[in-house]
């Protein structure tokens, strides 16, 4: 067990039912002396499917790249204020974050198999995270693929290649691959874009399916499927060239009465 994972663990129950599964607190990013967002102060609650949707350019991705770390990974960035899963701190300093990352799953927006096998793509990550033993790894594989419905669907080609799935399937192996781990939170960062309607229906499907399972974060620039997947809805905005939180409620709430005339507008097709 990691020190961020021991450092959980006493208190883990008790934060799964008493404390938002995400809390960020005047959280701001930015890159070098270009600010992607700022002051953003934001609950998710366990369990929950949350959409953050706003016009291009508002800090909708870099949010979501905070919550694990993958900020990290770009230069020049600098995240500030607080920011928690499951009460404790994702942006302290030395946290381990391989351990953070099997905890926190995130989707790209182009699906991106590794170009191995099927089966090699759902083993690899098991195998860099420590499942050492067989029979769980297949377990673990075999449950993941079915949550996402394609089991029956590549049951009997495990050994060829993913990138010779459609690119539908190819973005459910990206969620299977993250669901192989157990994640407590499932970030997904415009998973339908690339996909054609029927495709993208399928994914979105299985999205909803796991609801309650785990904390699920979505960014969307379609509002019709916010509309229909998610329990709240976070509206990022832009000012001065700076993103920031507009507002966020019950999904219901934000689409039948916004308190934002902003929000009223770009839900009409107005603004944004």
């Amino acid at each position: 067990m990691s020190a961020w994972e021991a450092s959980r663990a006493p208190a883990a129950a008790q934060a799964s039912a008493a404390c938002p599964a995400i809390r960020a607190e005047r959280v701001s990013v930015r890159y070098g002396t270009t600010t992607a967002f700022e002051d953003v102060s934001l609950e998710i609650q366990g369990g929950t499917l949350t959409a953050i949707v706003g016009p291009s350019g508002c800090g909708k991705t870099s949010f979501l790249c905070c919550i694990n770390r993958l900020i990290d990974l770009t230069e020049g960035s600098a995240v500030s204020g607080q920011l928690t899963v499951g009460g404790e701190s994702v942006l302290a300093w030395g946290i381990d974050l391989l351990a953070l990352r099997r905890e926190v799953g995130m989707i790209s927006q182009r699906p991106n198999p590794f170009p191995l096998s099927i089966w090699r793509n759902l083993e690899l990550p098991l195998r860099e995270h420590g499942v050492g033993d067989r029979t769980e790894r297949q377990q673990r594989i075999e449950q993941a693929l079915k949550e996402v419905g394609l089991w029956d669907e590549v049951k009997d080609r495990l050994n060829r290649s993913a990138l010779a799935l459609s690119g539908g399937q190819q973005q459910r192996l990206c969620i299977a691959r993250a669901l192989v781990l157990r994640p407590r939170v499932l970030l997904l960062d415009e998973p339908c874009s690339a996909l054609d309607p029927i495709s993208s229906g399928v994914v979105e499907e299985h999205i909803t399916r796991l609801r309650g399972r785990c904390t699920i974060v979505i960014v969307t620039h379609n509002l019709a499927q916010a509309r229909r997947m998610a329990d709240e809805t976070a509206v990022f905005w832009t000012r001065d060239g700076r993103g920031y939180l507009l507002e966020s409620g019950p999904t219901e709430q934000i689409f039948a009465s916004p308190r934002s005339p902003l929000t009223a507008a770009y839900i009409q097709g107005l603004r944004g």
